[in-house]
C-alpha cells in the first residue's frame, strides 16, 4: 500500500531517482517571478512601445491574458501528471514517447540557450559600466556561481530568489514613485493619460498584435514552474496555482511600469534617438542619471544571475527527468546523496553554459537569441494539443471550455507568435528538431535503447 501510494505521489516514479519534495507555493511563485523578471520591460520598451504605436500597457495586459490560457493547459497537465520534466513529461506519457522526447529535444534548445543570452546580456551591460574588465570574465562569474547555487540545493535557489525579487520590486517601486511624482508635479509633463492603454489615433489591430507577440516573450519562463513538479510539497495542485499566481502579478508589475513610463513620454520623442535605452532615458527624466543608471544595473544583474539562475535549474530538471527515463544518458539522473540535486545534469549545463558563453559571446545577442524563442513556442503548441488529445478525445471527460476551447485558444495566439518568429529563427529551430529526430532514431532503431516510462 505504501509503494503504491508512493507511486502515485511521483507519478509512478517509484525506484527511481527522485528530488526532495520542500517547494511550497510562494517558493514557486517567486520562483516563476524571478524567471519572468518583474523588470523585464526595462530592457524591450522601446521595441514594445514602437510596435503597439504607443500602447505598452495594451500589449502587456493582452499578452497577460493570452498567457493564461497556457498556464491552464500546465494546470490542467500537471495535476494528471505530477512529475519533473515539463511539457516533455506530458507529450511522453499522454501521446507518446517519441513526441515526448522531441518536445524536450525542442525545450533543451530554449533553456540551454536562455542563460547563455542572459550572460552574454548581462556581461556586455557590466564591461560597459566597468570596461576594464573584458565581458567574458563577468559571465565565467555568472556561470560558475549559478551553478555552484544550484548544486547546492533548491533551497539556496530559493534563498537567492527571494532576495533577487525584493531587490527587483524594490528598484520598480523607486522609479513608480519618482514616475508618479514627474508626472503629478513637473511643468513639463502632460499628465496621466489612457494612451499607453488605448489611443484610438494609433489604434491598429495588427499593429499591437505584432506588439503582442513581442511582449509574449516576456512572459515566457513562467513555464519553468512545472519543471519542479516533483519537489513541490503539493505535487499535483501547486506548480498550476504558482503559475497563475505569478502570472498574475508579474502581468501587473508589467502593466505599471509601462503605464508610468509611457504618460513620462507619451509619444516617445524623449528616445526617438535611442530606442535600444528607451526605459532608461525615461527614467533619467524621472529620477536623473542615477535612477537611469540604477536600472540598467538592476537589468543586467537580474538577467545575468537571477534569471539565468532560474533558467539553469530549469532546464537540469528537463536533462534529469530524460535521463531518468532513459532518452538522454541515464548520468544525467544521478542526485547528490547530500543536496538531493540533480547534480550531473547542473554540472553538464553550467560547462556547455561557460563553452557557449566564451564561443558565441563575441557574435552578439542576435545570434543566440535567434534560438531562444522557437524551443518554448514549440513546446506551447505540443502542450495546447496534448490537452485536448488526452483530456478531451482520449479520455472524453466532457470539459469543453477546459479541456477544448481554452487549449484552443491558448494554440491560436502561441501559433500567432510562432508564425511571427524571424526565417533564419525557424530554420534553425528546424534543423535543431531534426538532429533530434535522427538521435531518437539512432538510439531507438539502432542501440535498441527502450524508453522507461511510469
Amino acid at each position: 500500500m505504501k509503494t503504491k501510494t508512493l507511486e502515485k505521489a511521483s507519478g509512478g516514479q517509484a525506484g527511481k531517482p527522485k528530488l526532495r519534495q520542500i517547494m511550497s507555493v510562494p517558493d514557486m511563485v517567486v520562483y516563476g517571478l524571478i524567471f519572468m523578471v518583474p523588470i523585464a520591460p526595462f530592457g524591450i520598451y522601446g521595441g514594445i512601445f514602437t510596435e503597439s504605436g504607443g500602447m505598452p500597457t495594451l500589449v502587456y495586459i493582452v499578452g497577460t491574458c493570452a498567457m493564461a490560457f497556457t498556464a491552464l493547459s500546465y494546470a490542467s497537465l500537471g495535476r494528471e501528471y505530477p512529475v519533473s520534466g515539463s511539457v516533455y513529461a506530458y507529450a511522453s506519457r499522454a501521446i507518446g514517447p517519441a513526441v515526448g522526447f522531441l518536445t524536450g529535444w525542442a525545450l533543451m534548445l530554449d533553456y540551454i540557450l536562455s542563460p547563455v543570452l542572459l550572460y552574454v546580456v548581462s556581461s556586455t551591460a557590466l564591461h560597459g559600466i566597468v570596461p576594464e574588465v573584458p565581458a567574458w570574465a563577468f559571465g565565467i562569474v555568472f556561470v560558475v556561481a549559478n551553478t555552484l547555487v544550484n548544486v547546492r540545493g533548491i533551497e539556496t535557489a530559493s534563498m537567492v530568489n527571494r532576495i533577487a525579487l525584493v531587490l527587483e520590486i524594490l528598484c520598480l517601486a523607486v522609479f513608480a514613485v519618482l514616475g508618479v511624482h514627474w508626472i503629478m508635479a513637473d511643468p513639463s509633463s502632460k499628465g496621466f493619460s489612457l494612451d499607453p492603454v488605448f489611443n484610438a489615433s494609433t489604434f491598429d489591430p495588427n499593429l499591437v498584435m505584432s506588439a503582442v507577440s513581442l511582449g509574449v516573450l516576456s512572459f515566457l519562463g513562467f513555464d519553468g514552474i512545472a519543471t519542479l513538479a516533483e519537489e513541490a510539497k503539493d505535487a499535483r495542485r501547486g506548480p498550476g496555482r504558482a503559475m497563475m499566481v505569478s502570472l498574475a502579478i508579474v502581468g501587473t508589475l508589467f502593466a505599471v511600469q509601462t503605464y508610468i513610463a509611457g504618460c513620462i513620454s507619451p509619444d516617445g520623442a524623449a528616445f526617438a534617438h535611442d530606442t535600444d535605452n528607451a526605459f532608461y532615458i525615461v527614467a533619467g527624466i524621472a529620477g536623473g542619471k542615477a535612477l537611469s543608471i540604477t536600472c540598467a544595473l538592476a537589468t543586467a544583474l537580474s538577467w545575468g544571475i537571477f534569471t539565468a539562475l532560474a533558467a539553469q535549474t530549469a532546464i537540469s530538471r528537463i536533462l534529469f527527468a530524460m535521463g531518468r527515463d532513459g532518452n538522454l544518458p541515464r548520468v544525467l539522473s544521478k542526485i547528490h546523496p547530500k543536496y538531493k540535486t540533480p547534480y550531473v545534469a547542473t554540472l553538464f549545463v553550467g560547462a556547455v553554459s561557460l563553452v557557449l558563453v566564451l564561443a558565441l559571446g563575441r557574435f552578439g545577442t542576435d545570434t543566440i537569441s535567434l534560438f531562444v524563442n522557437f524551443g518554448a513556442l514549440t513546446a506551447f503548441l505540443v502542450l495546447h494539443v496534448t490537452v485536448i488529445w488526452h483530456f478531451f478525445i482520449k479520455k472524453r471527460d466532457g470539459k469543453v471550455f477546459a479541456h477544448l476551447i481554452s487549449p484552443l485558444i491558448g494554440f491560436a495566439v502561441i501559433a500567432y507568435t510562432w508564425v511571427s518568429l524571424s526565417m533564419p529563427a525557424k530554420l534553425l529551430g528546424i534543423s535543431w528538431v531534426a538532429i533530434g529526430i535522427v538521435y531518437y532514431l539512432v538510439m531507438r532503431k539502432v542501440l535498441k535503447r527502450e524508453v522507461t516510462l511510469a
